[in-house]
C-alpha cells in the first residue's frame, strides 16, 4: 500500500448515510469527552501479494455520551463496512473485500468513562 489505509476508510465512512461526517476521524486531536466520535485507527495488516496486495487491519472505535446512539453507529459502521466498501476505488485504491475481525463489542473508555464500541476489520485493497 503507498497511502494510508485509514485515509482511504475516512473517506469511505464519511460518506455513508447515517454516519455524520463530522464524526469520522484517523486522530484523538480536539476531542472533548462527551463528543460523538468514530475514530479509525490502523491496528496491523500486511501484505498479501509483492507491491500489489495489502491487508490492512483497521480498530473502529464509536464513542457517544449515550449507549443506544453509540451501538447504534458501531452497527451502522459495521454495516458499511462489510456491505458497501467492498468494490470500491477510493483515493485510487480498489477494495477487494473486508472481513470482520472482531464484530462491535461494549468497551467503554478507561479514562473518561465515555460509552465506546470498539471493532475490527482487515481491509484488503490492490493500487
Amino acid at each position: 500500500m503507498k497511502q494510508d489505509p485509514v485515509t482511504v476508510v475516512v473517506e469511505f465512512l464519511r460518506a455513508v448515510p447515517g454516519l455524520s461526517a463530522q464524526y469520522v476521524t484517523g486522530d484523538h486531536v480536539g476531542h472533548q469527552a462527551g463528543e460523538p466520535m468514530i475514530y479509525l485507527e490502523h491496528s496491523g495488516g500486511f501484505r498479501i501479494v509483492r507491491d500489489r496486495l495489502d491487508r490492512a487491519d483497521i480498530t473502529v472505535d464509536i464513542y457517544h455520551e449515550d449507549r443506544k446512539a453509540a451501538v447504534d453507529l458501531a452497527y451502522r459502521c459495521r454495516e458499511a463496512l462489510l456491505e458497501e466498501l467492498p468494490g470500491l476505488v477510493i483515493g485510487g485504491a480498489e477494495v477487494l473485500d473486508v472481513g470482520e475481525i472482531s464484530a462491535p463489542r461494549y468497551d467503554p473508555d478507561a479514562v473518561s468513562r465515555e460509552h465506546r464500541y470498539s471493532a475490527e476489520v482487515a481491509v484488503f485493497f490492490v493500487v
